[in-house]
């Protein structure tokens, strides 16, 4: 069991030193933040997602359409896989290839899914989606905005012995077993 222990603490260590960057493989959301609000986006399980994960974070200018989308190019090219559907309010899909459509209404038309802006209702999506406006700047990314910790400095106590911090950024005063950050360094206690 201690050598088990060991082997996924050195797993742990050398997966996030800051020599290693770690992709997720099987990523089911993404994130899309215009002005000052972000939602999630529940991907699609095709290879056009895939790609796109690869490619993030993107900020793209989009513009409404037909009082149902605000849509325009990526910049880039993704690989399709296009259906004859029926887009409703919250598909994101992407549209002859290289362009993105965000649908706040419903249109019939040959799509590739990306997949769909969760948990607002067609009213919230109008809103959120700037609904009949141009020059719309859209961000999409795998983060929400939010992070644990952005910066960390030593500030070492009168004794010598720097701060601790759990791995989300807060000091802690007294810790219990596990993982923290302490002078700059992951340490086990």
């Amino acid at each position: 069991m201690k050598q088990i222990l060991l082997f996924l603490t050195t797993l742990l260590f050398s997966c996030c030193s800051s020599d290693n960057v770690i992709k997720a493989q099987n990523m089911d959301k993404m994130y899309i933040t215009i002005g000052d609000q972000t939602q999630s986006i529940t991907l699609a399980d095709n290879d056009a997602t895939r790609t796109l994960i690869e490619k993030l974070p993107v900020t793209v200018t989009l513009n409404s359409s037909g009082d149902f989308e605000i849509w325009g190019p990526l910049g880039f090219s993704l690989p399709t896989s296009n259906q004859q559907i029926t887009a409703q309010p919250g598909d994101v899909v992407l549209y002859n290839g290289s362009n993105i459509c965000l649908f706040y209404g419903s249109n019939s038309w040959s799509y590739t899914p990306l997949g769909k802006i969760e948990g607002l209702s067609e009213s919230q999506l109008r809103t959120f989606l700037k609904a009949g406006e141009s020059n719309i700047s859209v961000t999409l990314s795998l983060s929400s905005g939010t992070t644990a910790i952005g910066n960390l400095t030593s500030n070492p106590s009168p004794k010598g012995e720097g701060n601790i911090y759990c791995l989300d950024g807060r000091q802690v005063s007294n810790p219990s077993k596990g993982i923290y950050i302490k002078n700059g360094k992951k340490v086990i206690l």
